[in-house]
């Protein structure tokens, strides 16, 4: 589902849990680099106005490589 949808259409009735990081793309087979822009991405779409905690998408998953897990939470 597209982020800046779901905030859009329901941003102002519920609170976000997740969605800072997909774990089964960019944290996973991703560079640091793009999961920083992902993480920033998505902290721009879903904070404003309050109602969103930041976390990853589903667990981290074995093998993903401890550099991307660090620049998630840099």
């Amino acid at each position: 589902m597209d982020p800046v949808e779901l905030k859009r259409e329901f941003g102002k009735d519920i609170v976000f849990w997740g969605g800072g990081v997909e774990t089964q793309g960019v944290l996973m087979f991703g560079t640091p680099e793009e999961v920083r822009a992902q993480v920033k991405e998505r902290i721009e779409i879903f904070a404003p106005g309050g109602g969103y905690v930041f976390n990853q998408i589903h667990n981290i998953l074995p093998g993903v490589p401890p550099e991307n897990i660090v620049a998630a939470y840099d």
